[in-house]
C-alpha cells in the first residue's frame, strides 16, 4: 500500500509511484501503519459578516448608525494546478543534406534523361557545382552539413555524362573526317 503525503489518498497498486491527482511522489504506507495519517489543517472561510441591524432605541436613532468595519481586501490565493508532464526531450536535427541530395539528383538526370535533347548540358554543370559547393560546406562545418555519398553521386554521374559526350563527339568527328578523305 502506498499513500500520497500531500492529499492522503491511499493506493494498492505497488507499480504506482506518483499521485494521480496531484503527482507527489507516494511513501510506501505498509511499514508505518501503526500511527495515523498526519491531518492537514487548512484555513476555513473568512468569518460572515453581519448585516447593519436597526437601533431603535438609541438616541441617534435609524437603521444601520452601528457600521461594522469591512473587512480589507485579500487577494484570492492562487489555485495549485495537478501534476504537469515534464517537456519533452529536445529534438536533435540531422545534418543538412540539401544541396548534395539536390546534386545527386540533377546528376543521376544528367545521366539517363540528359541524354535527350541535350539537357545533360544543362543539368550536368547544376549538378557538379552543387555537389562541389556542398563537399566545400562539409569540409568547413563537418557538424552541420552531411551527404558526402550524395554530392560525389552528383560529380561522377555529370562527369561520366560529359566524357561519354566527348568521347561520341570525337568519334562522330573522326567519322565524318573519315568519310571525308575517303572521296
Amino acid at each position: 500500500m502506498k499513500r500520497c503525503p500531500k492529499c492522503n489518498q491511499v493506493f494498492s497498486e505497488s507499480w504506482l509511484s506518483f499521485c494521480t491527482q496531484d503527482g507527489t511522489t507516494l511513501i510506501d504506507d505498509s511499514v508505518a501503519r501503526s500511527e495515523p495519517p498526519p491531518t492537514i489543517m487548512s484555513s476555513g472561510p473568512p468569518p460572515p459578516v453581519s448585516a447593519p441591524q436597526a437601533n431603535w432605541n438609541q438616541p441617534s436613532g435609524g437603521f444601520g448608525s452601528a457600521q461594522v468595519p469591512e473587512p480589507p481586501y485579500q487577494a484570492p490565493q492562487p489555485i495549485q494546478s495537478g501534476w504537469q508532464p515534464p517537456p519533452p526531450p529536445a529534438y536533435v536535427a540531422g545534418p543538412q543534406q540539401g544541396l548534395a541530395v539536390a546534386s545527386m539528383i540533377c546528376g543521376i538526370f544528367t545521366v539517363t534523361i540528359g541524354w535527350c535533347c541535350y539537357l545533360g548540358v544543362i543539368t550536368g554543370p547544376i549538378a557538379i557545382g552543387l555537389g562541389i559547393y556542398s563537399l566545400v560546406q562539409l569540409k568547413n562545418y563537418p557538424d552541420k552539413f552531411g551527404g558526402k555519398p550524395f554530392a560525389m553521386t552528383g560529380i561522377i554521374t555529370s562527369a561520366v555524362y560529359f566524357v561519354v559526350l566527348a568521347l561520341l563527339v570525337l568519334l562522330y568527328g573522326m567519322a565524318i573526317f573519315m568519310g571525308s578523305l575517303s572521296r
